[in-house]
């Protein structure tokens, strides 16, 4: 069962029909929206400011989300696909946009609707990704345009293939739910 633990007078709140792996750590302000999922060593660690995720959203693998105490959140947005080895740290992360496995996206940064945030990526403080835009390096730098309906099927694709592996985890070995 996940380690769901309340701190400074804040317990996590969770939306419905979300999946929570076994070992995932959620602790204090954590608010997400419904058709998440949090996935295996992940930690969204609100113990010093708030983290607010929309709905549909994936966490994977090992990601760490975090924030400055009393001076940055970290907002992530709908339908939202945060890959393996991610930090967050109190960062804006708006709809349907997707960052890379072992990327870092720092403090005050906003990555935009549909935008992607290349594999091994550092978006560093206070740098704005643009709406379906791509980004890429160390520190991450604007690479090009993408292509809105690509962005948006690609996306979504990813989003919508994490909620059906979540709802592996939900049937018996036959299968069945």
């Amino acid at each position: 069962m996940a380690l769901i633990k309340s701190v400074r007078g804040f317990t996590p709140k969770i939306g419905q029909d979300c999946f929570l792996a076994e070992n995932c750590t959620i602790i204090g302000d954590v608010e997400m929206g419904s058709g998440c999922s949090i996935w295996f060593g992940t930690v969204l660690r609100g113990d010093v400011n708030s983290i607010r995720i929309g709905n549909g959203t994936n966490i994977q693998d090992g990601a760490v989300i975090h924030t400055l105490y009393q001076r940055s959140t970290t907002t992530i947005g709908d339908n939202v696909s945060i890959g393996h080895n991610v930090t967050i740290h109190g960062a804006e992360i708006q709809d349907n946009a997707l960052i890379g496995m072992g990327s870092v996206v720092l403090d005050h940064a906003v990555v935009g609707k549909g935008a992607i945030v290349a594999a091994g990526s550092v978006v560093t403080g206070k740098t704005v990704v643009g709406d379906g835009e791509l980004w890429a390096g160390v520190p991450a730098k604007f690479i090009k345009k993408v292509d809105p309906a690509q962005s948006a099927e690609m996306n979504q694709r990813i989003a919508r293939d994490y909620h059906m592996y979540a709802s592996w985890y939900s049937q018996d070995e036959d299968g069945k739910e």
